[in-house]
């Protein structure tokens, strides 16, 4: 059976749903009303071989700030419902993902904890309208909700927009990893029986 979830989210500040397919081959639509986030989601599908469909309206007017860590809240959530119990998992995943200058380190463990450490630096504060701060703020969205540990490390990098997708294509390939069926592991990849929080 293919694992798949759509989950939808509605505030007062945002409207989204996410239809997310972990065992696919890497087909995107993706509309959020932020430019640069489709972009960067579209990576991630592409790059993590996932069938990604996400709608998201929000009070961009304001800032893009609800709307980015709303998408990563939902992506997250998607991501533990198509888990399920996650009997027969790798669980862990890492990449090293080069994009010219830029270097990003990657590591994974779909342990039911979320924590995230995040250390990249950007030199340059916006990619057009965009605060490069929200790609912090989308990882650590993403990992409360997968219950997932994630570090991310940028060794290099001076263009944002370079930096950026060093990153998400990197947790994307971790990501697929991680995900991944090993027959040889009919349960639950933990001594404790359980990684679910």
């Amino acid at each position: 059976m293919k694992r798949t979830a759509t989950m939808e989210r509605k505030t007062t500040e945002t409207a989204i749903t996410v239809s997310l397919g972990l065992d696919g081959t890497g087909t995107y639509d993706v509309s959020t009303g932020v430019p640069f986030l489709d972009h960067m989601l579209e990576l991630f599908a592409k790059h993590g071989l996932f069938d990604l469909a996400i709608r998201a309206s929000g009070d961009t007017h304001v800032d893009d700030h609800h709307t980015v860590e709303d998408v990563g809240l939902c992506l997250g959530d998607a991501l533990a419902r198509a888990l399920g119990d996650k009997k027969g998992i790798a669980r862990y995943g890492f990449f090293l993902l080069p994009m010219d200058e830029a270097l990003a380190e990657v590591a994974l463990d779909l342990s039911g904890r979320p924590f995230l450490v995040f250390d990249a630096a950007f030199e340059q504060e916006k990619i057009k309208e965009f605060d490069v701060t929200l790609i912090e703020e989308f990882w650590r969205a993403f990992c409360t909700r997968a219950q997932a540990t994630l570090h991310i490390r940028a060794r290099h990098g001076k263009d944002a927009h370079h930096v950026s997708e060093a990153i998400f294509k990197g947790v994307a390939r971790a990501l697929c990893a991680a995900v991944q069926r090993d027959p040889r592991r009919p349960d639950v990849p933990s001594t404790k029986g359980s990684l679910t929080a």
